[in-house]
């Protein structure tokens, strides 16, 4: 009966070593935190921002050694200003200030009641995901709620962890297929402008040059050379407008708000020059009472349309 019972245990014992014989461990688990102390110098024609926070790390494999490989892929520059490394229990905790200026892809088809996202993502540069992954510390806030990026509200604010694709082997010869994976920690951040003050700033000299332009139904027909100046005059000033607010733009293919708005009022002033040439023919035929009326009417046709434009393409930037 013993022989038979050391029979049953030697048989168990070989089951469940075959059964798991060949199989690795699971990768180990790196718990990572970050809380954002400031986001400043964002820079549309740079296409980047700079961005401080801290970011905390706790894990058991000390190979790891976040403090040598920590990645942050989206970032143009990286400086750790600050970093400390503690060992107890078995477990290593790693907490870093970093300094980043990060590349980003501004959205402008709204400018300036443009919305934005900012991404930043964590990874470590030897270990792929199948020794590392990352658990988000969402214990707390993520950002300083007294912090204010001036002109600008933070809408949300979410952390969450990944796994990011190389098609490549990083020349490893013992991969077969050229599709490397690595963990990360991704922080994205939607924020808005409040845009009304830097809109006005923006956008008074051309409609100051349109309304220049639109006083010109108003002067005297006899006086038509100044009505023609006034509007050609307007005319470059909103050229010279467009000019000054692209070049703190970055290039777009699309028709941005900036394209619309200052096309439209390119197109009124032209309607208004039209209607002054159109005045001057029925002055020469002698239609002064006419020409009069058609100054009138035209006027108040081109100032309701040209605000009723305006005021649809605003409203549309706002709700995008």
């Amino acid at each position: 009966m013993k022989k038979f019972f050391l029979f049953i245990a030697l048989s168990l014992h070989c089951f469940f070593n075959y059964s798991t014989f060949g199989q690795s461990p699971g990768p180990d688990t790196v718990k990572t935190g970050i809380y954002i102390t400031s986001i400043h110098d964002i820079d549309f024609k740079q296409k980047e921002y700079s961005v401080n926070f801290w970011l905390w790390l706790k894990y058991k494999n000390p190979e790891f050694d976040f403090v040598q490989n920590l990645e942050v892929p989206q970032a143009k520059t990286v400086v750790k200003s600050f970093s400390t490394v503690d060992t107890t229990d078995g477990q290593i905790y790693i907490l870093m200030k970093l300094q980043c200026v990060m590349k980003n892809s501004w959205r402008i088809e709204n400018f300036p009641f443009d919305r934005q996202t900012m991404r930043i993502s964590i990874e470590n540069s030897q270990f792929d995901s199948e020794s590392l992954v990352f658990a988000a510390d969402t214990v707390g806030k993520n950002f300083d709620p007294r912090f204010t990026l001036r002109g600008w509200s933070i809408d949300s604010f979410a952390v969450s962890t990944g796994v990011k694709a190389y098609e490549t082997t990083f020349g490893d010869p013992s991969l077969d297929i050229p599709h490397t994976e690595y963990s990360t920690f991704k922080v994205k951040i939607g924020m808005h402008r409040d845009a009304f003050g830097l809109f006005w700033k923006m956008f008074l000299g051309m409609y100051v040059a349109f309304l220049i332009a639109y006083v010109c139904f108003y002067i005297h027909t006899d006086i038509i050379d100044a009505r023609f100046g006034l509007s050609v005059g307007a005319l470059f000033a909103v050229i010279g407008n467009k000019y000054i607010i692209d070049s703190a733009l970055p290039e777009s293919v699309t028709f941005t708000l900036v394209d619309t708005l200052h096309g439209i009022t390119l197109f009124f002033i032209l309607a208004v020059i039209t209607a002054t040439a159109y005045t001057q023919m029925l002055i020469k035929k002698n239609k002064i009472r006419k020409a009069f009326k058609f100054d009138m009417i035209a006027a108040q046709i081109l100032l309701s349309v040209y605000i009723i434009f305006n005021i649809y393409y605003i409203v549309q930037a706002g709700k995008g």
